[in-house]
């Protein structure tokens, strides 16, 4: 968790606090659990070095088609910029062609302007307007 309490500018509230483990040990065992899901780590020299996480989800849109969902993509501080970030948006690409997906998406916090010029570079385009409502 480490990877994501280091992201100041996400506001996630994420810690490496011994208190939180169970939260995420819950998170980690529903992600593991679902046959939509998938948790995907990047490592260098054994080291965890970048996350992202997948979802599928099947609409009436698109004549019923699915997309996958990109989310919660982190690449470690010290190393954005070295092509980890890419290759793990091109592989979780690679997987949702494989799998017939007819769109990948993602969202990206706003304030984001680094990543949103290095989503676009990979192809993505600024489309839609999000809309968040936190409830705790």
């Amino acid at each position: 968790m480490a990877i994501f309490a280091a992201d100041a500018l996400g506001g996630h509230g994420d810690t490496t606090e011994a208190e939180a483990f169970p939260d995420y040990a819950r998170a980690f065992a529903a992600i593991e659990a679902s046959p939509d899901q998938m948790l995907y780590v990047a490592e260098r020299g054994g080291e965890v070095v970048g996350t992202f996480q997948t979802m599928v989800t099947t609409s009436l849109t698109r004549r019923g088609s699915s997309a996958m969902i990109i989310e919660a993509v982190q690449t470690r501080a010290d190393l954005r910029g070295k092509g980890i970030g890419a290759a793990m948006i091109e592989f979780a690409i690679a997987e949702a062609k494989g799998r017939g997906m007819r769109l990948v998406q993602l969202t990206s916090n706003a304030l984001r302007r680094d990543a949103h010029r290095f989503y676009e570079r990979l192809g993505f385009r600024a489309s839609h307007l999000g809309f968040k409502m936190a409830l705790k």
